[in-house]
C-alpha cells in the first residue's frame, strides 16, 4: 500500500514522499498512526551518533489505531488504541526474565532497519528503505511486529500518548523499575528535558523526598517545581554536588542523569551518599575520565546504564496512561503539536530547549 512518510537520507533530513509499506505477515500489525513524539533518539540518528541504514523513516514514539492484523495474531483487533514501543525479540535470557529494555537483540532491531525476518517493509520503488525501532512512525501508517503494539483505553487521547514508547518510558521505567526508591528516599534528577521530568514525575508517585531537580535553565526548573521538585538547582551559579550534600545532609540516595555530558554524570555520581545509586540514559559524545577507587569504589556506589527503562512497554505504558488521568503524571504540561509539515522545527525547538516534547500531528482527522 502507499503511505505518506517523512524520508531521511545522506542529503537531507527530511522529505515527504510516498512510499510503498507492505501488508501485515501473520504476526504483525497494521497502524493508522495519528501522532508521532519526537524524541532525542530521532536526533541522534541525524547527527551520527547512532547511525541507521539510510535511505530511512525515522520516528518511534507512535500512536494510532490498528487497522489490519495478521492472521496470529491475539491481543489486539482492528479498531485498538495503541500506543509502539521499542522492537525485542522476546526470547533471550533478559526478555525471558522480563527485561525486554536489556534485549540482548536491543541494537539489532531497532537499528539495524530491519525486522526480525531481516527485511523492512518500507520500500522506495525497488529500493529498501530502513526501519527504525521497528515502527518508522513519521508516516501514515506502520506496519509492526506484535510486540511493539500496546493496547491502551480509547478514553485516553491519541495525540498526547506516543511518547510513552520512548522518552517517557525511559524515564519514569528508569526510576520506577531500575532504582525502585522507597518512599522517603531522596532523589535527584539532572537534566529537566522530557525523559528527566518523566523520571521526577515518576520519584514523586514512588513517595521521594527531597526530589531535586539540577538544570541550566530557569524556566525549566520552574516548570520542574509545578511537577513535584521540592527543590531546585541551577548548575550554572553553583555547585550541584555540593549544594544537594547541603539539602540532603549526607548525599542522596538516587540519582538520574539524562545529559550525557561527562561534568554533569561526575556530577550525579558525586551528590550520591555511601551506597547511592546513579542511573545514566543518555547517549553522549564525549568520554569520561573517572578515578574508579575514589568516585565509586570508597563509597560503594552504583553507576549504572538502563535501557528504556527496564520495562515492558506492554505492562508500563498502560499504567503510565492510569497514572496520568489520575492526575498523577501531568505529561501533556510537556507537550507542543506541530503539523507533519513542520517537522523541522520541531526537531529544532526540540535542540533550543523552546519545547520539551514536540509531537507531530500526522492524522489531522482524528478527534479524541
Amino acid at each position: 500500500m502507499e503511505i505518506q512518510a517523512m524520508l531521511t537520507t545522506e542529503e537531507s533530513d527530511f522529505n515527504k514522499r510516498t512510499l510503498q509499506l507492505d501488508e501485515p505477515k501473520a504476526d504483525e500489525v497494521l497502524v493508522r498512526i495519528v501522532a508521532s513524539g519526537v524524541c532525542h533518539t530521532d536526533a541522534t540518528v541525524l547527527d551520527g551518533s547512532l547511525p541507521v541504514p539510510y535511505p530511512a523513516v525515522l520516528g518511534h514514539e507512535g500512536s494510532g489505531i490498528v487497522e489490519r492484523v495478521g492472521s496470529n495474531v491475539t491481543t489486539v483487533e482492528p479498531g485498538d488504541h495503541v500506543v509502539l514501543g521499542f522492537s525485542y525479540c522476546g526470547h533471550c535470557d533478559n526478555c525471558l526474565e522480563g527485561n525486554a529494555g536489556g534485549c540482548e537483540n536491543m541494537m539489532e532491531l531497532n537499528f539495524a532497519g530491519k525486522n526480525k525476518y531481516g527485511v523492512s517493509p518500507i520500500h522506495k520503488e525497488e529500493q529498501e528503505v530502513s526501519q527504525f525501532f521497528g515502527q518508522s512512525s513519521f508516516a501514515t501508517y506502520s506496519t509492526v511486529d506484535e510486540k511493539n503494539v500496546v493496547k491502551i483505553d480509547k478514553e485516553a487521547d491519541l495525540r498526547l500518548l506516543g511518547p510513552l514508547g520512548c522518552g517517557l518510558m525511559t524515564g519514569s521505567g528508569t526510576v520506577l523499575n531500575s532504582l525502585a526508591p522507597e518512599a522517603g528516599t531522596s532523589f535527584v534528577v539532572f537534566g529537566t528535558g522530557a525523559v528527566g521530568l518523566s523520571g521526577m514525575m515518576a520519584a514523586k508517585i514512588a513517595g521521594c523526598y527531597p526530589i531535586i531537580a539540577v538544570d541550566i535553565h530557569d524556566s525549566r526548573l520552574e516548570l520542574a517545581k509545578e511537577l513535584g521538585a521540592t527543590h531546585t538547582i541551577n548548575s550554572k551559579n553553583e555547585d550541584a554536588a555540593e549544594k544537594i550534600k547541603e539539602i540532603t545532609g549526607k548525599g542522596a540516595h538516587y540519582s538520574l542523569e539524562t545529559t550525557g555530558v561527562p561534568e554533569v554524570t561526575l556530577a550525579a555520581i558525586r551528590c550520591l551518599r555511601v551506597k547511592g545509586e546513579c542511573a545514566t540514559v543518555a547517549v553522549g559524545k564525549r568520554d569520561l575520565t573517572i578515578n574508579v577507587t575514589n568516585e565509586i569504589m570508597t563509597k560503594a556506589v552504583t553507576l549504572k546504564g538502563v535501557v528504556e527503562g527496564d520495562a515492558v512497554p506492554q505492562l508500563i505504558i498502560p499504567k503510565l496512561v492510569k497514572f496520568y488521568q489520575n492526575g498523577q503524571f501531568p505529561f501533556d504540561k510537556l507537550v507542543k503539536f506541530y503539523e507533519m509539515d513542520d517537522i523541522q522545527q520541531a526537531f529544532e525547538d526540540s535542540a533550543n530547549g523552546s519545547t520539551i516534547k514536540p509531537i507531530l500531528i500526522i492524522d489531522k482527522e482524528y478527534q479524541a
